[in-house]
């Protein structure tokens, strides 16, 4: 179970709302999909902080977070704050979920059916 005041962190919420009003081509496809209960009746959040990370998308109700993967992921640097950001999401019991870009473009059905599936909906 997540631990109580890891959310939202004050200190990010002007970067929180900067990811919100600029997300990349990808997210707002995927957005699209999950938002307002789209996806199974089941209510994400965008662009939520969780201790010093900001994921893309957050479902509280399944614990289940969702990182879109651009270029700047696929470098050594990238890997290592990957690394570290999934090891502190999974000692807070939520379960991380990545994604290319690439793949929401190629075949975005195959991704909601993934996460369908994660979410105990097959």
């Amino acid at each position: 179970m997540p631990k109580k005041g890891i959310y939202n962190n004050l200190e990010l919420k002007a970067l929180r709302k900067e990811l919100r009003n600029n997300s990349t081509a990808a997210e707002s496809a995927l957005w699209e999909q999950l938002r307002a209960g789209r996806l199974c009746g089941i209510k994400w959040r965008r662009q939520v902080s969780i201790g010093n990370y900001i994921v893309d998308f957050y479902c509280p109700k399944a614990q289940i977070c969702i990182e879109l993967d651009g270029h700047e992921h696929y470098t050594m640097q990238g890997d290592t704050r990957d690394y570290d950001r999934t090891v502190f999401l999974n000692s807070n019991g939520i379960k991380v979920l990545r994604f290319e870009n690439r793949e929401i473009w190629e075949d975005i059905n195959r991704v909601l059916e993934t996460i369908k599936i994660e979410l105990g909906f097959d």
